[in-house]
């Protein structure tokens, strides 16, 4: 048995900002990988990762920091067809004070590759600002964490109440997941 056949295989293309992104998903997945080179994505880049997504899809996956969420946000604005986006938290992918995919465990990248959410182009708005409210994942002391806690579990990433609110609608969440895992959560965290 060769190392590959221990690997997960993605179809995908995966999308990253660097080489060590590269380097470090390439220990744990069988899988093509574009580099960015940061958030100056140049015409051929773009031309590349657009055509990915038209052929075998492609897997938005940079970093869980202001940059990387630019280059996410550079890139699904412009990329169509078939997109995911895969996410770890900032604690998965800090290492001595350096956020980043190359910094994630070989469980963090399995976990983020294997929850990767579709886009959807014609978003059906499941929730909103009042949801976030009476859900208290924003107005709250400890919304914050709620948000970490559920951005995890879903594997939608951290961010702010609007960003958030965003993802939910545009990965489509069900309703029932979000609102088992808030129950579970208030009941451990009383």
């Amino acid at each position: 048995m060769s190392v590959m056949e221990n690997k997960m295989r993605i179809k995908e293309i995966i999308v990253v900002e660097g080489r060590d992104d590269e380097a470090n998903i390439k220990q744990f997945v069988d899988a093509q990988i574009i580099i960015t080179h940061g958030y100056g994505l140049s015409e051929s880049t773009i031309k590349r990762i657009q055509f990915a997504a038209d052929t075998l899809g492609v897997i938005i996956f940079t970093d869980p920091d202001f940059v990387g969420n630019k280059i996410r946000k550079q890139l699904t604005a412009i990329i169509k067809g078939n997109v995911k986006q895969a996410y770890i938290t900032r604690e998965e992918g800090t290492r001595a004070g350096n956020i980043g995919v190359e910094n994630a465990s070989g469980q963090a990248i399995l976990s983020a590759l294997m929850g990767a959410h579709a886009q959807s182009d014609s978003m059906e708005t499941l929730y909103t600002n009042k949801d976030l409210i009476l859900l208290g994942l924003v107005g709250e002391e400890d919304s914050k964490a709620k948000r970490i806690a559920l951005g995890k579990h879903l594997s939608i990433g951290y961010g702010n109440g609007k960003q958030f609110l965003a993802r939910l609608n545009k990965y489509q969440i069900e309703r029932e997941r979000v609102l088992k895992f808030i129950e579970e959560y208030e009941d451990n965290h009383e």
